[in-house]
């Protein structure tokens, strides 16, 4: 199914790919677009702010449903509904809207009861998952059509590292068979930027600019991959719109962002001092840090996961996917880190502590 991609080709891919997306992106935008009612099933989290931007800048009327318990003020002018999705959703009862976007579900019993309750009331559904969906992430290259992950627990009711693929797999299944062709599935890979409370991204940018000496995983040429959350709302606004179907894998081009690049980056927008002690893989695997989100964004290039900075986002971009420059990203990250509360910005919540980056650091000296 797959092949290897050398840098070159990457890079090649990655310029095309963003020139195409850049100018079918911008022809959409400047086409009028008649106005839409659109539900969106969540609204307040990492991608979710700005996709309700987006939409209310094209003129779209929008509702949220939410339980009203994260950011409740976050958009007074905008029509907020008060559910849980472990309820029934009464509060939707009677209701019609063009399309529905659901970033909000984790488990098979909130999409059964949300799809069961909006099929005939609604055009289009659009379903946000992950590429966690997939069965594994090994082979470079993984388009939509790779095999899928299995759900062992089908009746599990918290979420974990072994059943969240299986988990957005079923969901995604779900939707599919109720709407067919009236739906889209996208599978971003990490959501960044911006509004990037989960920190993986965040922490780099930030761990940068603090200056000194920063570990850093693996080699600089080791690619990684995510998606900029306001890229994110760009495509599905698209979808949105033109009521685009299918699945589509929402992610940078493979290759075309490495460590290296995010690390200099940083520390060019930044103005640091930082200079970077690289660990090798199996440093990092011997600590564990990959498991214990000490070291994010990054993943082992060799073994069962050498795929998952390679995933292919080729669908997407044919259909209008667009990338910011790391730079803007980056710069844009720091920048909203600065705005958050003092307790936020103290401790982050994935990357290594000061302490455990320097017990790590006098570790490799002594391995030296």
């Amino acid at each position: 199914m797959s092949i290897s991609i050398n840098r070159r080709e990457a890079l090649l891919m990655a310029g095309a790919a963003t020139l195409l997306a850049g100018e079918t992106w911008a022809a959409a935008k400047a086409a009028p677009v008649k106005p839409l009612k659109v539900l969106i099933l969540g609204g307040t989290g990492i991608s979710g702010p700005h996709l309700v931007r987006e939409l209310r800048a094209s003129g779209h009327q929008l509702t949220l449903l939410n339980r009203g318990k994260r950011a409740p003020d976050l958009f007074k002018d905008v029509e907020t509904l008060i559910g849980d999705r472990n309820s029934t959703l009464d509060v939707l009862k009677g209701r019609d809207w063009d399309v529905v976007v659901d970033n909000s579900g984790y488990f098979p019993r909130q999409l059964q009861t949300s799809t069961s309750l909006l099929k005939d009331h609604t055009q289009h559904y659009i379903y946000v998952s992950s590429i966690s969906a997939y069965a594994d992430l090994t082979p470079p290259g993984i388009d939509e059509d790779y095999k899928l992950a299995e759900l062992k627990e089908p009746d599990a009711t918290e979420i974990s590292n072994d059943n969240y693929g299986g988990l957005k797999a079923v969901c995604e299944g779900i939707v599919e068979q109720t709407f067919g062709t009236r739906q889209a599935v996208v599978r971003p890979s990490y959501i960044v930027g911006p509004g990037d409370s989960s920190d993986r991204f965040t922490y780099w940018p930030v761990r940068v600019a603090r200056g000194g000496e920063v570990l850093a995983p693996g080699s600089a040429n080791d690619t990684v991959q995510f998606i900029d959350a306001r890229d994110m709302a760009d495509f599905m606004r698209l979808c949105v719109e033109r009521k685009i179907s299918g699945r589509y894998n929402l992610c940078n081009p493979p290759g075309s962002v490495t460590m290296g690049e995010l690390l200099e980056t940083s520390k060019r927008i930044s103005q640091s001092n930082a200079t970077f002690t690289w660990a090798s893989q199996s440093f990092i695997e011997q600590q564990k840090l990959v498991e214990n989100g000490e070291i994010p964004i990054w993943a082992p290039p060799i073994g069962k996961e050498a795929g998952a900075t390679l995933v292919s986002s080729a669908r997407a971009v044919a259909q209008g996917l667009r990338f910011r420059d790391l730079e803007t990203t980056v710069k844009d990250t720091l920048a909203w880190h600065e705005q958050r509360p003092a307790d936020q910005k103290a401790k982050l919540r994935a990357g290594l502590t000061a302490e455990r980056e320097a017990e790590l650091l006098k570790q490799l000296k002594r391995l030296a």
